[in-house]
This record gives C-alpha cells, structure tokens and sequence, in this order.
C-alpha cells in the first residue's frame, strides 16, 4: 500500500491509496492487533502512525453518521415548516359553542389570529432549531488589540496609584 503524502504544507493529504490503508488499520485493531503490529502489518514507521490511521477512520465514521442523522433532522424540520405553514396560510375564524361568531347577523364571520400567531411562533422556532443544527448561530470570533497609547495610559494610571509590574498597590 502506498505511504501518506504530504500536501505543499507538509500535511497529511488524503487519498485513495492512504484511505484504504487507514481503513485495514482500522480492520486489523478490530482483528486484536496492537498499534505495533499494525504498523509492522502495513509497513507504517511506526505505532504512533498505525494509531493515527485508527484515529482517521474513527472521526470519519463519527462525522458520516453525524452528517447522515443532521440531514434526516432537517427533512423532518421542512415536514413540520410546511405544516406550520398551512395553518399560517389558512383562514381562521373564532368559534362559540360549535358556531362561527359574526360581528352582525349574517355578517362577516369574526377572524382568529391565535392559530395564526401560534403557527408565527412555531415557525421561528423550527428555524431556530435548523439555525443550530447547522451552526449558523455560532459564535464569532473576535480579536481585540490594545493599541501603545492605551497600554501607555493605564501604566501611568498605576504608576500614579503606586503600582508597578510585581508590585501590590502602595498603602497611603
């Protein structure tokens, strides 16, 4: 079998080749043999190597159910948007004791917003659950530099309450 590659960045690149390696890694742990016979088994440097084609096939594994059980989490989400849509699109009128309520006799029949606004309220929260199963509502990452004339101020800040680097504050 062929060895790892290494990409333009010295990282290990996958393959046809380093794939179906990993996987009879993968076959021959399971078979009992230790990360040393598996190395010496394929012709891999060493066990750390055997242990990190182990390693690969598993986050694989994970990662492939993951993808399989988000993507039938997400039909199951659009079955129940498309529900929540009709009641919203539909008409709804108030009803006592079994009879549709009219302002005047023979009137317009009186509306009914609550199905409509729980139907509102049920839709954003299907979003919100399709928004975190696909991380969309991640955090973001932010960086925050102190630029010299702030670092300058708040040293002559504690330079005026009697601090310095490794010193407590000065008792007065």
């Amino acid at each position: 079998m062929a060895r790892g590659t290494r990409g333009g960045r010295g990282r290990f690149e996958r393959n046809v080749d380093t794939a179906a390696r990993d996987a009879e890694a993968a076959r021959l742990r399971v078979r009992g043999l230790t990360y040393r016979q598996i190395a010496a088994e394929l012709g891999m440097a060493g066990p750390g190597k055997a242990h990190e084609a182990v390693q690969r096939v598993l986050k694989e594994t994970v990662q492939d159910a993951a993808d399989d059980l988000r993507a039938v989490e997400l039909d199951r989400l659009d079955q129940m948007y498309q529900a929540a849509l009709k009641v919203l699109e539909t008409e709804h009128y108030a009803i006592s004791h079994g009879k549709v309520i009219c302002l005047e006799e023979g009137g317009e029949p009186l509306a009914d917003d609550g199905p409509v606004l729980q139907a509102i309220d049920r839709l954003l929260k299907i979003q919100e659950r399709r928004a975190k199963l696909l991380g969309l509502d991640a955090p973001t990452k932010t960086n925050v530099t102190v630029s010299d004339a702030i670092t300058s101020e708040i040293e002559q800040l504690a330079a005026q309450l009697g601090m310095t680097d490794d010193t407590e504050p000065s008792e007065t």
